[in-house]
């Protein structure tokens, strides 16, 4: 009897030990498991939305569609932190904080994206506003904020088409967990570069020639800032020719303006600005409709500029008339548009506040109600 006991203490001291061990294998390969299957989930179940904001130029302004891909996922980057990058731009200080930061990671990049394949990294900075309602589509316009205040603030990224940056959204979900990574690429395209241009070599290049006419030009604007404002509003006015193709490469930027020495009004403005900032001038680049000496509304760039604490209104492309039949315009033509105030101003020029047509609306620098006069 004492060894049947003793036996059937043994047998279920046993079992418990089986059941223990058997308790604990099953965590074990519950947590392992756990990890093959976000493994899975990174690699092929993960959603990637690709929110591709598409600047039109002028003449069709705003976003013209809103595409979705399925890519593959990435590393997750973590939390990436652009804070110790300084920006001091007029447009940039009217964004909200998600813009600012996404703002700042492509002024940090501007070297690296000259590449035209540089992804840049966001990390899950923006996991708040992803885990809320409409996150995707909220972040999307941050994000649209965020680029088309770059390229107008940085009119020095001539070589950037934002028709192929892709803000990529990457969701993973790991058992309860739902974690977002966030990045900008090219997505499905070759790079994200203006068609003009194809090597980073070739955007050096072109940078090199840029900053030696503008250096000239810099070097011969003396004198007052007045003088310097003068000098630079007559350059652009004496050496560019309007493209009225529309056809041809750079017509946009600074490159076509002063390189190439043929561009639209867009180029104007943005190569005003260009070089009103190498002389420290504050100046803007103002989108908006004009209407033209035909009676017809357009849409149209000009600049506003500070002098003595006051802004004015210049505009180049309308300085630099067109005369049929071949020949110069008068001296009077080529200023009319010069450090003018809002009462002559606007009276043709009505600016909307807006780089793309469903963009954000930005509010532009107090105009003196007058024209400058020395």
């Amino acid at each position: 009897m004492k060894r049947f006991f003793t036996t059937l203490i043994m047998s279920i001291i046993i079992i418990l030990l089986i059941a223990v061990l058997g308790i604990l294998g099953y965590l074990v390969w519950q947590e392992i498991d756990g990890e093959a299957v976000a493994n899975i989930a990174q690699n092929f179940v993960s959603t990637v939305t690709s929110l591709g904001k598409d600047e039109e130029n002028l003449s069709t302004p705003g976003i013209i569609d809103t595409t979705s891909s399925e890519l593959e996922a990435t590393p997750t980057s973590g939390d990436v932190n652009y804070d110790n990058v300084v920006v001091d731009n007029y447009f940039y200080d009217q964004l909200e904080e998600p813009s600012k930061i996404i703002y700042r990671a492509l002024e940090a990049n501007k070297e690296n994206m000259k590449s035209g394949t540089y992804q840049i990294n966001l990390g899950n900075t923006f996991t708040d506003i992803l885990s809320s309602a409409n996150g995707e589509s909220l972040l999307g316009d941050y994000y649209q904020s965020a680029v088309e205040t770059f390229i107008y603030d940085n009119p020095d990224v001539f070589y950037l088409d934002v028709n192929k940056m892709y803000l990529n959204i990457e969701t993973t979900t790991k058992r309860n967990d739902v974690s977002y990574n966030v990045f900008i690429n090219s997505g499905n395209q070759a790079n994200y570069l203006d068609e003009a241009y194809n090597s980073e070599a070739q955007i050096n290049q072109a940078i090199a020639q840029l900053e030696s006419v503008r250096n000239q030009i810099i070097a011969q604007a003396q004198g007052s800032a007045y003088n310097q404002i003068k000098y630079v509003h007559d350059y652009i006015v004496d050496n560019t020719s309007y493209d009225s193709t529309i056809s041809n490469p750079d017509i946009y930027n600074i490159y076509g303006t002063l390189i190439r020495k043929s561009s639209v009004c867009e180029g104007y403005a943005k190569s005003f600005k260009y070089l009103m900032d190498a002389l420290d001038i504050p100046c803007v680049i103002v989108i908006g409709e004009a209407t033209n000496s035909s009676g017809e509304s357009e849409s149209h760039a000009w600049n506003y500029v500070m002098l003595n604490n006051i802004w004015y209104a210049i505009d180049t492309t309308w300085d630099d008339p067109v005369v049929i039949g071949g020949g110069r315009p008068s001296s009077s033509a080529k200023t009319r548009y010069f450090l003018r105030g809002a009462n002559t101003f606007n009276a043709d020029h009505f600016p909307n506040g807006q780089f793309t047509q469903s963009g954000k609306t930005y509010e532009y620098p107090v105009l003196s109600q007058i024209d400058y006069s020395r």
